[in-house]
């Protein structure tokens, strides 16, 4: 049996989820340029699109993003493994299985959270897609994200049956979402909000089985939660905290990895040239502001921040100057806060006047 390459340690202390819908090429520069240091992921893409798809648009990598894994959706083993070969010679440096997501399409093609049911499915999957990649002498690993469990099976014997299956195919990393998933009677959105978290299942995975990456997925929302973890396991993953407030992760990077905190118009501005190129590619702006609403997130000027750019960004000719207009104004709201208040600038008797 051949076995899955490592990761470099370093490199699953910080990581960001695959996201449908948001995790895109320019959501992943965004995100590369506040947290060096993370590992990033794209949103599941199911193997058919990746084998007959459009993969200019599917498989869009920017240089800036390494490391960045491939997600990959699907149940047929042959199907996987070409389109992971595909995938890593698009450049990806990791390919990635996705058998967590529970939304009603992913039921009905029987993949996603379904596969917990089918751990030789899953194996076989995975050993097809290391294989195919030895084949080409591609040394890039293959990887879970995974759910505890699917509806009410609550059972620890049966989560640490799937894992043994699975690594025994060859995959070392598992990205642990830390809660079941319901296929029937919760939306996908529920599905990350309702089942309750149980972090301990992936601490007690790690304790008995130290050989294998265990990544912590699932509700980590504070910086402290999210340091946390890493007593526990080899990393934490982020999912919806770093997309509403991605400020997050530039803290995180800085305070993991060390490094200058930057601030955060300091951080987009450094994104200009980026931008710009993507413009002058025929970008519309619009594709890529929305990655990045949520970066004043809790602050003063935050609301307006956001404003601007999503009134602003979808219009004809919006480029850069959208956005340093929407800088400026959040800037100047903050800088509002270290003014004086107006008794304090005044005697007592003049403000009450």
């Amino acid at each position: 049996m051949t076995v899955s390459p490592a990761i470099p340690p370093s490199q699953l202390r910080l990581s960001v989820a695959p996201m449908m819908d948001w995790t895109d090429t320019h959501c992943r520069v965004f995100h590369r340029h506040l947290a060096p240091h993370a590992r990033l992921y794209t949103e599941m893409v199911h193997a058919n699109a990746v084998i007959h798809g459009d993969r200019s648009r599917l498989l869009a990598l920017d240089p800036v993003e390494h490391p960045v894994a491939l997600q990959l959706g699907g149940s047929e083993p042959g199907l996987l493994a070409q389109a992971a070969q595909i995938g890593t010679a698009h450049g990806f440096d990791e390919i990635n299985l996705n058998c967590g997501c529970p939304s009603d399409r992913v039921q009905a093609g029987r993949f996603g959270a379904c596969l917990m049911r089918e751990p030789q499915l899953v194996a076989d999957s995975v050993a097809a897609m290391v294989a195919a990649l030895e084949d080409r002498g591609v040394d890039v690993p293959v990887t879970i994200k995974c759910r505890l469990g699917v509806d009410d099976d609550h059972d620890w014997g049966h989560f640490l049956a799937f894992i043994d299956t699975v690594a025994a195919a060859g995959c070392r990393m598992f990205v642990i979402h830390a809660r079941n998933a319901w296929l029937q009677g919760l939306s996908p959105k529920e599905n990350r909000e309702v089942p309750p978290l149980r972090y301990d299942w992936a601490y007690q995975l790690k304790r008995e089985r130290p050989q294998l990456q265990i990544i912590v997925n699932g509700g980590i929302a504070t910086h402290e939660e999210a340091t946390q973890h890493l007593e526990h396991a080899d990393g934490a993953m982020l999912g919806r905290a770093a997309y509403h407030d991605p400020y997050l992760l530039h803290r995180l990077d800085v305070a993991w990895f060390g490094g200058a905190l930057k601030t955060r118009g300091e951080l987009l501005r450094g994104l200009r040239p980026y931008i710009e190129s993507q413009l002058a590619r025929g970008v519309h702006l619009k594709h890529i502001t929305r990655h990045l609403l949520g970066l004043f997130a809790g602050e003063r000027g935050g609301r307006a921040f956001r404003q601007v750019l999503s009134e602003g960004a979808h219009k004809s000719g919006a480029d850069w100057s959208l956005i340093e207009q929407a800088l400026s104004l959040t800037e100047s709201s903050q800088d509002m806060r270290d003014e004086p208040a107006l008794g304090q600038t005044l005697g007592s008797g003049q403000a009450r006047a």
